[in-house]
């Protein structure tokens, strides 16, 4: 008899760019994949963060290396894509909270979050794929969205409107790319112990009702993504695209 094996996770021989390396998520994504064997760039305006990350990758035996960008310069992106790339492997993680009650809510405030969470990513994500199909290659584009991308909350008007739009771009380019090969997928955390969550969760009466909706009565890790992301990277996540990993304990199960 012979039996199934189960398929990698390793990614030996993979390039990946991650965005939003410097800290928090992308700064986790970054070292699973760097851990699985990806050959990884990392992406953020802040150099100095970039280059002590490459230099912890590469001392634990890792391939890494940085690239100083901002992404809501488009041109500036895609000059970077097409230069460094072909990518196998995308996470898009940068983004941007600018949490207030909807009725506070400024032109600034939106179009920021827009050009950040949506904006930027919609075109790198393309300039990624567009990479892959002229190489002829398949990969695995990974947006990082959030629970907020699938349900509402206080004060998020504007940062649930980009995730929500962030799922529907996801699913849209999937079906486009699905036919190269190519898979587009969402990650969608809950409240994790980061810098940008800080301003959420320093506010006691605001961290009470985060774990009352949270299932597993705990806040995420940095660790709760590193798993998730190598799977949808991987070859052991081949049949799935154009939908969402939800991460979030429970939150969503009601």
């Amino acid at each position: 008899m012979i039996l199934p094996r189960t398929p990698s996770f390793r990614l030996d021989g993979r390039r990946a760019l991650v965005t939003g390396a410097s800290s928090g998520i992308g700064l986790a994504a970054a070292v699973a994949l760097a851990q699985a064997g990806a050959a990884v760039t990392l992406v953020a305006r802040r150099a100095a963060e970039l280059d002590a990350l490459c230099d912890a990758i590469r001392a634990e035996g890792g391939q890494a290396g940085a690239l100083a960008l901002d992404i809501t310069d488009l041109g500036a992106t895609a000059a970077a894509v097409a230069a460094r790339g072909p990518f196998d492997i995308l996470v898009n993680s940068a983004g941007l909270a600018r949490h207030m009650p909807a009725l506070d809510t400024t032109a600034d405030d939106f179009d920021a979050a827009l050009a950040l969470n949506l904006r930027a990513a919609y075109f790198l994500t393309r300039e990624v794929a567009r990479g892959l199909i002229a190489a002829g290659r398949p990969g695995s584009l990974i947006n990082i969205s959030s629970q907020m991308g699938h349900v509402g909350g206080p004060d998020r008007a504007v940062y649930a409107a980009t995730k929500h739009a962030l799922e529907g771009m996801t699913k849209a380019m999937a079906l486009e790319w699905g036919r190269h090969g190519i898979r587009v997928n969402t990650l969608c955390p809950t409240f994790i112990r980061t810098p940008l969550a800080e301003q959420t969760l320093s506010d006691p009466a605001r961290r009470a009702w985060v774990e009352g909706k949270i299932a597993l009565g705990r806040l995420g890790e940095v660790t709760d993504i590193m798993g998730p992301v190598v799977f949808l990277a991987s070859e052991a996540s081949a049949l799935m695209t154009g939908t969402h990993l939800l991460i979030d304990g429970g939150w969503t199960a009601e």
